[in-house]
């Protein structure tokens, strides 16, 4: 006698073969068959027998699957996902930094508005509809450029020569599912939506260079040439906005810098009374755009000339408690402001130097430390190896930063003693960041990604201060298109050489967002290749 079953499932008959369409659908729509199956392995085989009896088995929902088209299917499945992850992702986000950055802080009046008015929702929403409709039409251009150069096209392509080229290009599919990159204006227009046509567009241009340095463009090119050669210019124009349009910079980058400038910022003295006012360090990077646009005034010390009735500016007064105990051998008001005490400027720069390195070497070994995590397996093979790789990385990005901080701030000293009065005297922090920015050939064999960082923040502050003093006047949706062309641009790179996209999970991406699969062409086995060829859709 054959042993029984500890779940049976229950006989099918003719009327529970049949599938409800609802039903039907929805397992079509959320899941697919192979999903199911192991679904229905481990959860509806032991669930009871009141579920197992209405759900149909894994065969069924197999043949329901090859019904129909089903990569229309897996498109919408895969854009369900994305909303649902990407929506809770961000509501569990909104509650982190709500817990980490709201302690202490009074709690804020959240103005109520409507579920449909919700920037996440309608940033998920975004998302989902960009990778739906990308897959959509890239399957369809794709289908029609095949069917184009069929030989039954002929007549098609002898009435319209210029169109049936367009679309039986091999770069048609990539370039008309960028198109999809306008969905994005379902999110409303804000900061986001221009950060990320300012990322796509430089991850654009980063791979149309990689492309032409594939080609063999750049095959003669000194050893000297690199992605750090930006970084000049980036920092030339972060730091003339940090002191002239402070609202057009990026704050955190601000944050950043101030708290690692300990020589060149006077902190209010622990015996100075509380009661004095004491000019924290907006008010003094406020005080030096002023002296810039003062033509940079002498320092008249109140030692030397106390009958003196104003030895500042009427717009410089709030800075007297730290010029007017000054060194009397200063010559130039800005380097009273900024080393009071110290008549050397370049003692002063050794002194930063030596005390901003060590914050910054234990900020950065932090930081590079847990980065590199992910890569434990290769510490264990080759600890020694890598620990050096670490400790060279950590040093040359902790110089970096150093020496660009304080030669930024160094220059303002720099240019005061080697300039006359009316020489640039604006234009010269732009020169001094440049100068900052020059130490960037330290980190030019591994720093791409922090130099291009600078630069998108940089374009993102040139645009601001453009609007603000009127050198131009945005678009409207502008940033979308923007974004529509970096993805463009970036999509037929892929197409045509996929070694330009670096990062295997750039190149995974771009694969998902076809509808390929999480798969990485550089790296592909025979087994995903003819998958591809296929038009297989997981």
């Amino acid at each position: 006698m054959a042993s029984k079953e500890p779940n049976p499932s229950p006989p099918a008959s003719p009327v529970s073969s049949r599938v409800d369409p609802i039903l039907r659908n929805v397992l079509r729509y959320t899941v697919s068959a192979k999903e199911y199956k192991t679904l229905h392995d481990y959860l509806i085989t032991r669930s009871p027998p009141a579920v197992r009896k209405r759900a149909p088995p894994p065969a069924r929902v197999n043949s329901i699957a090859r019904v129909g088209d089903d990569h229309n299917a897996a498109a919408i499945r895969a854009s369900l996902r994305v909303f649902i992850a990407s929506q809770a992702g961000l509501q569990i986000w909104d509650q982190i930094t709500a817990r980490l950055f709201g302690r202490g802080k009074p709690p804020k009046n959240k103005l109520k508005t409507s579920v449909f008015r919700s920037p996440n929702l309608r940033l998920s929403l975004s998302l989902s509809l960009i990778l739906l409709l990308h897959r959509l039409l890239f399957r369809f251009l794709t289908r029609l450029r095949s069917n184009l150069t069929t030989k039954d096209a002929d007549p098609f392509r002898r009435r319209n020569p210029r169109i049936a080229r367009a679309l039986t290009s091999r770069l048609a599919p990539a370039a008309g599912a960028s198109l999809a990159g306008f969905a994005l204006g379902v999110y409303p227009a804000d900061q986001l939506r221009l950060t990320i046509a300012i990322y796509f567009v430089t991850r654009a241009a980063e791979y149309t260079y990689n492309l032409l340095e594939n080609d063999g463009w750049f095959r003669d090119k000194p050893w000297w040439w690199g992605s750090w050669m930006m970084m000049p210019l980036a920092t030339g124009q972060l730091l003339h906005a940090f002191v002239f349009d402070r609202d057009c910079f990026p704050k955190a980058y601000g944050d950043f810098i101030l708290s690692h400038t300990p020589n060149y910022l006077q902190r209010r003295p622990a015996a100075y009374p509380p009661s004095l006012p004491w000019p924290g360090p907006d008010i003094i990077v406020d005080s030096l755009a002023t002296m810039s646009r003062l033509k940079w005034p002498p320092f008249i010390s109140p030692m030397l000339f106390p009958n003196n009735p104003s030895p500042l500016p009427s717009s410089l007064t709030s800075i007297s408690p730290i010029t007017s105990p000054s060194h009397p051998s200063i010559p130039h008001l800005s380097c009273a402001l900024l080393h009071p005490s110290n008549p050397s400027c370049s003692k002063t720069f050794l002194t930063y130097v030596l005390t901003a390195f060590p914050p910054l070497a234990k900020f950065f070994t932090l930081v590079f430390t847990l980065f590199s995590l992910p890569r434990y397996k290769l510490y264990l093979s080759s600890p020694f190896k890598e620990v050096n790789m670490l400790a060279k990385r950590i040093l040359r990005m902790t110089l970096f930063i150093t020496m660009a901080i304080g030669t930024s701030w160094g220059s303002i000293c720099f240019f005061a003693n080697i300039f006359p009065r009316h020489f640039l005297p604006t234009q010269r922090w732009f020169l001094g960041g440049f100068l900052g920015g020059l130490w960037g050939f330290l980190e030019r064999k591994g720093g791409r990604s922090n130099f291009l960082y600078s630069v998108r923040l940089s374009i993102d502050s040139t645009w601001k201060v453009g609007k603000k003093r009127g050198w131009w006047n945005g678009i409207k949706g502008g940033e979308l298109g923007v974004f529509v062309m970096g993805l463009m641009v970036i999509n037929m790179i892929y197409e045509r050489d996929a070694m330009a996209v670096q990062g295997g999970m750039v190149r995974k991406a771009l694969g998902f967002l076809r509808g390929e699969g999480l798969i990485d062409r550089t790296v592909g086995t025979s087994e995903e290749e003819g998958n591809r060829e296929k038009g297989h859709v997981e």
